[in-house]
C-alpha cells in the first residue's frame, strides 16, 4: 500500500538539486529504515521516516525508501533523471529510432537464417514487434492470428482487415474459439484460466508450425510490466499474475522466444509504432488480456456469458469513444460478476447479472487510479446497457486504484 508524504531534503545533491520544496512522494506502508548503513549518509527524511534516502558519493551507491519510479511520485523522473546523469554518467542518447535500429539488428543477428511464427493478437505491442521483425527478417516472419473465441466485438474482423490491408504481412487466421470454450468448461480458477489460454495457445501455434515447416522462433509482444508482474522472486516478490504474454508457457515450449519489446513500457512502445509508421487506430489501441474476456468473466467463461459481455463492452466503448475520453484513458471495459441482484423491468421483478465498469488512468500500468468519467457519461452507460443488453439489470462503477487493486479483476 502506498501513502502520500513531503519529502525533507537534508543534501540537495546529486538526486534532489532540482527538486522544488515540499515535493510529494510516494511511501510503502510499514516500510522503515532504522539505521543508515556504515558509510552512509542520510539524504532525505519524511515526517514518519528519519531515513527516506542514503547515499556513498565514494563509492556512488544510492538508495531511496520511497517510489521514484511510480508516476504519483511527482518529481520521481527528475530524480532518476539526476541519478542516471549524475553518478552513473549516463548520456541521454536514446531515441525511437535509434531503439529501431539496434532492434532491427538485434533481430537479425539472434534469428539469422531461422523462422520465426508471430503470435498476431492485434494490439499495439504484437503489431510493433510484428512490423519490426519484418524489417528485419522479411518472409522469414508469418503472422498467426488465434481467434479464440474471447475478443471483444468485431475485433477479429478488425484484426484481419488492418494487417492483411494494410500492413501486407503474412497473415494466418485460426478460428479455434470452439476449441478455447471446451477447454475452458467449467473452469472458474483464474490462475487456471490463464494457464489454459496460455497453454492452448501454444498447441495452437505449434500446430500451425507443423503445417509450415521448421519454425525456430515465437515474436511476442511482451513489455517490462509483464516481465515484472509475471516474476517470482526468492522470497521478497510475488507472482502478482501470469495473464501477460509471459505467463502460462508450457514446460515443453518447442520454439525460442523472441520478446524485442521486453524492456518498454506501453507509453514508449506507442512512441516507437508512431515512428513506424503505424496507423494510431493501433497505436493507441487499449491493452487487452491476452485471455480475452475469459478474465473478464468472473467464474466460469460460457458463449451466453461471453455474448452477453461484448454487447456490453462495445456499449462502454462506444460511449466513451463519443465522450472524447478513449485517449485520456488506459483502459475502460466492462466485467460480468458472478452475482445477480434484483431489479424491476416494467412491473416485473427482474433478478440478473451485475455489470461492473472499469476504468482507469495510468501511464505504465505499474500504478493507476480510476478515472473520474463525468456523471452523465457513467449514466448514458449504465442506461444503455441495462436497456439493450438482456441479463443485466445493475451496474456498479469501480472506483480502485492500482495498488491495491489489480487494473483486471481477475
Amino acid at each position: 500500500m502506498l501513502f502520500r508524504s513531503i519529502l525533507q531534503i537534508i543534501k540537495e545533491k546529486p538526486l534532489f538539486s532540482r527538486l522544488p520544496a515540499g515535493v510529494e512522494v510516494r511511501m510503502s506502508q510499514g516500510d522503515r529504515i532504522r539505521e543508515a548503513p556504515p558509510g552512509f549518509a542520510v539524504l532525505a527524511a519524511t515526517a514518519g521516516t528519519p531515513i527516506a534516502a542514503v547515499g556513498d558519493d565514494q563509492r556512488r551507491l544510492y538508495g531511496v525508501q520511497f517510489h521514484p519510479g511510480v508516476f504519483r511520485t511527482a518529481a520521481g523522473f527528475t530524480i532518476l533523471q539526476s541519478f542516471l546523469y549524475g553518478p552513473c554518467d549516463c548520456r541521454p542518447s536514446w531515441t525511437p529510432q535509434s531503439f529501431i535500429d539496434r532492434t532491427i539488428a538485434g533481430i537479425k543477428e539472434e534469428v539469422g537464417d531461422g523462422r520465426v511464427l508471430c503470435a498476431l493478437s492485434g494490439g499495439v505491442d504484437s503489431a510493433v514487434s510484428a512490423v519490426l521483425a519484418h524489417r528485419a527478417i522479411g518472409s522469414q516472419l508469418t503472422c498467426v492470428f488465434v481467434d479464440h473465441g474471447l475478443l471483444r466485438k468485431n475485433e477479429a474482423a478488425e484484426v484481419q482487415r488492418v494487417f492483411a490491408e494494410k500492413f501486407r504481412l503474412n497473415l494466418i487466421v485460426v478460428d479455434a474459439a470452439e476449441r478455447f470454450l471446451n477447454r475452458l468448461r467449467g473452469v472458474v480458477d483464474p490462475e487456471e484460466k490463464r494457464r489454459v489460454v496460455g497453454e492452448e495457445f501454444i498447441r495452437v501455434f505449434e500446430e500451425e508450425a507443423r503445417k509450415l515447416g521448421k519454425i525456430d522462433f515465437l515474436l511476442q509482444g511482451t513489455l517490462y510490466p509483464d516481465v515484472i508482474e509475471s516474476m517470482a522472486g526468492n522470497g521478497q516478490s510475488v507472482k502478482v499474475k501470469s495473464h501477460h504474454n509471459v505467463g502460462g508457457l508450457p514446460a515443453d515450449l518447442q520454439f525460442k522466444l523472441l520478446e524485442p519489446l521486453r524492456l518498454l513500457f506501453k507509453d514508449e512502445v506507442r512512441v516507437v509504432g508512431k515512428e513506424l509508421g503505424i496507423p494510431d487506430e493501433v497505436v493507441w489501441r487499449q491493452p487487452f488480456p491476452g485471455p480475452g474476456l475469459a478474465v473478464r468473466v468472473i467464474g466460469e467463461v460460457t458463449p451466453e456469458r461471453l455474448a452477453l459481455l461484448r454487447e456490453a463492452d462495445s456499449i462502454v466503448n462506444q460511449e466513451i469513444t463519443a465522450a472524447g475520453w478513449s485517449r485520456k484513458l488506459w483502459q475502460s471495459f466492462a466485467i460480468l460478476t458472478g452475482e445477480k441482484s434484483t431489479g424491476m423491468a416494467g412491473d416485473q421483478r427482474t433478478y440478473e447479472s451485475v455489470l461492473v465498469l472499469r476504468a482507469v488512468t495510468s501511464e505504465d500500468a505499474m500504478t493507476a487510479d480510476w478515472a473520474k468519467l463525468p456523471y452523465e457519461l457513467l449514466d448514458r452507460i449504465a442506461r444503455r446497457v441495462i436497456a439493450e443488453v438482456p441479463g443485466v439489470n445493475r451496474v456498479v462503477y469501480d472506483i480502485t486504484a492500482k495498488p491495491p487493486g489489480t487494473i483486471e479483476w481477475e
